[in-house]
């Protein structure tokens, strides 16, 4: 026979409370009396109807929106487990809502509050959507009006974009799984710029899908940045508080998604001016500074051929110093023979009778050699100053 120890029992006991499903995620109803606090802030009572009774534990009071009393009937959810230094099996709580909220309304605040503790709602995690995407992957029902809408819109707006269908029922007992899987399908993909997640409006038990923990976590977990259309302007599911961008409905959310075309023409033509503008004064600008150097060019040119015009000037008063030209204007004379243009340049070029020719500084003229003295003392001698 095996014997046990009180503390293998229990744990026992433990171990089985704890991995069964119904008893992990469980709501149920009572009255509450026998509530007492702790200087910690955690709250202990007993949910009891008219049958039975259960204890029950809050940790952090803080954690109520609601205050609660003895004699108070609320719908309370949270894990049943057993608290082994005591054996007594209790209901940690971690959720009240007053009798008569609905089961559904509770549900959804109970997920809601702890994914928001879990930072799945943090806005400093939610992605900007992409200006220009190239590729928009949606999530809808194929047959529906919504994805009717979305494309309308889409093509009419933006129609540069590919639109990729990822198909799921969006209502059932088959809609969990589906939305899950259209959206690992449009990230496996690894070429999805945003992926648009959308149904058209209905109970809180038609989008009841969207308000799944799993898919929260999915939409989560997305490497696209994802915009949710679920329902009305006035419907919100847990999917509208993860996801990066919520619109009000399907049609919106395609109008998010892209950007208008007119926008984006206003833009170019905007871009258009101001390049225009932008050029033309770069043209000014360049003109102008042409003009500058062609004037100071222009100053240097003229600079430059003034001095070089005095240059020449000047050397041209030496060339005329020595031209044999202003030799002949002081009286000196050429004198060439007349038979053969030879220059005379001594009297042994010369005999009696030849005919010469004499250069003087207004023309020439010929004469006949008479006669001849040598040396320049004789010819000065002749001289007619020296004859005076």
């Amino acid at each position: 026979m095996q014997v046990y120890s009180v503390a293998q029992i229990t744990g026992y006991l433990k171990d089985i409370l704890d991995s069964d499903g119904v008893l992990t995620d469980v709501w149920i109803s009572g009255e509450i009396s026998n509530m007492s606090g702790s200087s910690a802030g955690h709250l202990y009572f007993t949910l009891k109807d008219e049958a039975s009774q259960i204890r029950c534990v809050l940790f952090n009071r803080k954690r109520l929106d609601i205050d609660i009393d003895n004699g108070a009937a609320v719908v309370a959810h949270g894990r049943i487990s057993i608290y082994e230094v005591s054996g007594a099996v209790q209901l940690y709580v971690d959720m009240i809502h007053p009798t008569g909220s609905g089961v559904l309304n509770m549900e959804f605040e109970r997920l809601k509050a702890k994914l928001a503790e879990e930072g799945l709602f943090e806005p400093s995690r939610k992605r900007p959507l992409p200006a220009f995407p190239e590729k928009i992957g949606i999530v809808t029902s194929p047959g529906g009006a919504v994805l009717h809408d979305i494309t309308n819109i889409i093509s009419r707006r933006y129609p540069l974009v590919e639109l990729v269908l990822a198909p799921t029922t969006v209502q059932g007992e088959n809609a969990v799984p589906g939305i899950i899987n259209a959206l690992n399908v449009l990230n496996d993909r690894g070429d999805i710029d945003v992926i648009i997640i959308a149904r058209g409006g209905g109970s809180i038990e038609d989008l009841w899908a969207f308000n799944d923990e799993k898919v929260a976590r999915a939409i989560y977990s997305s490497a696209a940045p994802v915009i949710s259309g679920v329902g009305h302007d006035t419907d919100f599911t847990i999917a509208d508080f993860v996801v990066d961008k919520r619109a009000p409905t399907p049609s919106a959310a395609a109008e998010l998604a892209v950007p208008h075309r007119g926008e984006i023409e206003a833009r170019l033509q905007s871009c258009i001016a101001t390049m225009a503008v932008s050029l033309s004064n770069s043209i000014e600008r360049s003109l102008q500074h042409v003009d500058e150097l062609y004037a100071t060019a222009s100053n240097q040119a003229k600079s430059g051929v003034s001095v070089n015009s005095e240059k020449l000037r000047g050397q041209e008063l030496k060339l005329d110093s020595l031209s044999p030209l202003a030799t002949l204007e002081r009286g000196y004379a050429l004198v060439q023979s007349h038979a053969s243009d030879e220059i005379i340049s001594n009297i042994s070029q010369v005999e009696r009778g030849d005919m010469i020719t004499v250069q003087v500084s207004d023309g020439q003229f010929n004469s006949r050699v008479t006669g001849s003295k040598k040396g320049l003392q004789a010819w000065m001698k002749d001289f007619p100053s020296n004859k005076r």
